[in-house]
């Protein structure tokens, strides 16, 4: 079965991406990653990260994908140097440059060749697998039939992986150059300011101020905004054209969108392992975390990719609490929104007990004190019931 990959934007969300099911996680150091306003990684970080999940039995992928200038060399050939020590399993690399220089100095690592060098096509993945690359990302702007056609021109030893989830860019592959036109930040080397997200308004030259009507409601037209991907319901078709890695996107998201993504797509090719029908659930349970309208991108006509109406992520559900652990004194969580006496929870959970509900009955301080209205943050709370829940496994409440 193909690789379940997921983002990691910090040490709470690659233990929330393996306790949900994720078979590798991809994450970035303090320097060379595309998201230069996520937490991400020291170096000591990435190798008790990379302890974490080989103990595990997972993988572990460092983005060193920026566009870099010839300052930054020095540092990258160290940096390759450190990672290969540090165990990591590939590294995600965009700029053909430094593929030459981690094969040079860092012999052992992975290389896997990021969405952002672009690939579009069965002649460029082929030069990619003579460069010795193990994996090619490809760009996301393919349909079916073209992501076929590429898996068919490599050897077995050469993979391929798609994003299947997340945000999506108006540029080719996300090589943006708007966010450094506006505002001076390079998207190219992790700095994005998302100015695809903003308002815009559009006028004729000759007509001075006055603007052209656009699809728009009150807030006004983001026609450079795109919908959010989502492939769940077509696992079994990319399965079959030979896919092997589905990659989340979201290192920037919280740990409740890494656990509700992982859980959903993990439980699908659960099912299409075991020859099972689609299970609709896993597609309703992601309007649970925070998202765009969905499409299905490039996959098949990439006729319904823009959404004109809002830039503003939505869902249906708040995550409430994450689960620390269960004893005698109930279930241990620690409240991440507000909630009272009353509430009724949902459970996200791994197992069995996901999508059951917990009435909030009784719940207690630290101190054994009864609290009616949980609204100190990361007040650490028991709640009385009987539903049995994991390290990881978190409580949410319906919004809407």
């Amino acid at each position: 079965m193909a690789e379940l990959l997921a983002p990691a934007g910090n040490m709470q969300k690659l233990n929330t991406a393996v306790h949900f099911g994720a078979d590798a996680v991809y994450f970035g150091g303090q320097y060379f990653g595309l998201r230069a306003f996520s937490e991400n990684f020291t170096e000591q970080e990435i190798i008790f990260a990379l302890d974490i999940l080989h103990k595990a039995g997972k993988k572990g992928f460092v983005t060193v994908n920026i566009y870099p200038k010839d300052d930054d060399f020095a540092l990258l050939k160290d940096y390759f140097v450190f990672l290969q020590s540090a165990g990591a399993d590939g590294v995600i690399i965009s700029d053909i440059g430094v593929v030459e220089l981690c094969k040079k100095y860092a012999p052992d690592l992975e290389i896997h060749i990021s969405t952002q060098a672009n690939t579009l096509n069965s002649y460029t993945a082929k030069f990619w697998q003579s460069m010795g690359a193990k994996r090619i990302i490809l760009a996301r702007e393919l349909s079916l039939k073209q992501i076929t056609e590429i898996r068919n021109a490599l050897d077995d030893k050469t993979e391929i992986e798609i994003f299947v989830h997340g945000a999506m860019c108006i540029s080719y592959s996300g090589r943006c150059l708007l966010s450094n036109y506006l505002s001076g930040r390079d998207s190219n080397r992790g700095e994005c300011v998302q100015a695809c997200r903003w308002r815009y308004e559009i006028r004729e030259a000759e007509r001075k101020g006055d603007f052209l009507m656009l699809e728009e409601d009150s807030q006004g037209s983001y026609i450079l905004n795109s919908k959010d991907l989502n492939l769940i319901r077509h696992l079994k078709e990319l399965v079959n054209a030979g896919v092997n890695s589905f990659k989340i996107e979201g290192r920037m998201k919280s740990e409740y969108y890494v656990g509700t993504v992982v859980n959903s797509y993990k439980r699908a090719l659960a099912d299409i392992e075991k020859g099972r029908e689609f299970d609709e659930n896993h597609y309703r349970e992601l309007y649970k975390t925070s998202h765009r309208k969905f499409t299905t991108g490039f996959l098949f006509d990439g006729k319904d990719t823009q959404n004109y109406e809002s830039s503003v992520a939505q869902s249906d559900y708040t995550f409430i609490a994450n689960v620390l652990s269960y004893d005698k004194n109930g279930l241990k969580v620690m409240q991440r929104n507000r909630f009272k006496k009353g509430d009724c929870l949902e459970v996200l959970s791994r197992g069995t007990n996901h999508n059951k509900t917990i009435l909030i009955e009784k719940m207690t301080d630290e101190q054994g004190c009864e609290v009616e209205d949980a609204k100190a943050v990361q007040q650490i709370l028991y709640i009385k019931t009987d539903i049995m829940l994991e390290k990881y496994d978190m409580l949410r409440k319906k919004s809407i």
